[in-house]
């Protein structure tokens, strides 16, 4: 497993961000992702860094351009995306 890091601004509150990205779950399990935490920024409601076990970078990737519309409807602004991974 590695863990990866990512961290993005949000266009909408973070209690609307998590209800989006908790409710997807099921998908998220089934595609080998684990979240470990999710939280806003203290100084900056609307950056949010989220760290997560992943299979693989291939599932994830493949993940997140299946589900693109889905992540931009939770408000997740995907040009502001950074994202480091450790092994």
């Amino acid at each position: 497993m590695k863990t990866r890091v990512m961290t993005f601004k949000i266009s909408n509150t973070f209690e609307e961000w998590v209800k989006h990205f908790e409710s997807h779950h099921e998908m998220q399990a089934a595609a080998g992702i684990t979240p470990l935490f999710r939280g806003a920024h203290e100084d900056d409601p609307q950056k949010v860094c989220i760290v997560m076990q992943i299979e693989d970078d291939a599932k994830l990737e493949g993940f997140m351009a299946e589900n693109e519309a889905l992540i931009l409807e939770s408000g997740h602004l995907l040009e502001t995306t950074e994202s480091n991974t450790y092994l």
